[in-house]
């Protein structure tokens, strides 16, 4: 199975099986997509498929300062020209949605905002502000039902808007720590309604918003991204029904035909606990489509390895970042440059285009 030949995904056709991964940068001034990130998507459009950094489909959902909306007009028409870039350099382009649930600070968010989560639970930790440096996370308000229903309306929005811009997909941000995980994640979710408890409880609120924009934009435009036994943002990485529930969510997400599940796997990057069961081959027999997985792949033969192991398709994060040209140096067998980490999530062009 080579890295380098064409893949279907559903009515998609990807010019390789590399995928790129989503990365905050903090490009965007204001929360609007711009012209600078027009062209560092653009630049690494020898990707099979992108896969754009979280973006909010709600000022409630903002977190991180400088991070894209997509709620906005003038959101969507700044997304519009990024997908055209990458269409004109041959690329395909999903946009990942990602509330933040309660993983934000006020400071990075406008006013008349809410931070909501499942539950009235802080999560430890800190984030940063370019106003005040590192505060502590906001304590959130538990959403009600209504709240509920809302959210699942900004995400079917944004959905909608996305497509009818010319972006081919959607991946909802269901990993991390953040709002659709922390719904699935016993240690952030106390609720005792529909919506709490049992893992089909808790897992109520994603497979409702995958339906509800399944139904707005098609199963094909659709992926979801899961980072069982992850431990990021103050969730729990081990919990007695974690694996019965990701087998459920896939069983459920197979029914709908959506077109991929993306599984995190942070266990080297990023120093997450190790797997008590290979949960990634179990997901990805349950859910019998197409899976992206990956984590700290920095080399072709990495990479290889990923596809040699029974996954479709294999995502690559930091190594991009320096390399926009990394497919090319993957086939010519050419050194990768490091990224200057300093500078992952800076204002200006400086270590995001000059690579």
């Amino acid at each position: 199975m080579s890295l380098y030949e064409p893949y279907q995904l559903k009515d998609i056709t990807l010019n390789n099986r590399i995928v790129m991964a989503p990365m905050t940068r903090s490009r965007a001034i204001n929360n609007l997509p711009n012209d600078l990130m027009k062209t560092y998507y653009s630049q690494r459009a020898g990707a099979g498929l992108i896969i754009s950094e979280g973006t909010s489909p709600s000022p409630n959902g903002l977190g991180y300062p400088r991070i894209p909306g997509a709620y906005d007009p003038a959101q969507i028409d700044g997304w519009a020209e990024i997908a055209k870039g990458i269409h004109d350099n041959g690329g395909k382009f999903f946009l990942q949605l990602m509330h933040c649930g309660r993983v934000t600070a006020k400071e990075n968010m406008p006013g008349n905002t809410t931070t909501l989560a499942p539950s009235a639970v802080k999560a430890d930790g800190k984030m940063y502000t370019d106003e005040k440096g590192e505060v502590d996370h906001e304590t959130p308000t538990k959403m009600t039902l209504a709240d509920i229903e809302h959210a699942q309306k900004e995400f079917v929005d944004s959905a909608e808007s996305l497509i009818r811009a010319g972006i081919d997909g959607v991946e909802l941000h269901s990993a991390n720590g953040y709002l659709m995980e922390q719904f699935l994640n016993p240690k952030s979710n106390l609720r005792d309604d529909d919506y709490g408890g049992g893992f089909k409880n808790r897992a109520k609120f994603v497979i409702e918003t995958v339906k509800k924009v399944v139904s707005a934009i098609g199963e094909d435009k659709v992926g979801i991204r899961f980072s069982p036994y992850g431990a990021m943002n103050d969730v729990e990485p081990y919990y007695e029904d974690l694996e019965e529930m990701y087998l459920y969510l896939a069983s459920e997400l197979r029914a709908l035909d959506i077109a991929y599940i993306h599984l995190v796997d942070h266990r080297e990057a990023m120093g997450a606990p190790d797997f008590k069961t290979d949960i990634k081959k179990e997901i990805k027999k349950f859910f019998a489509g197409t899976v992206i997985t990956g984590g700290n792949i920095d080399s072709e033969e990495k990479a290889k390895k990923v596809l040699d192991d029974g996954f479709d398709l294999v995502y690559i994060g930091r190594a991009f970042i320096a390399n926009p040209d990394l497919v090319e140096k993957f086939k010519n067998g050419k050194d990768l440059r490091e990224p200057n980490a300093d500078l992952f999530y800076t204002s200006g062009k400086e270590g995001y285009i000059d690579y």
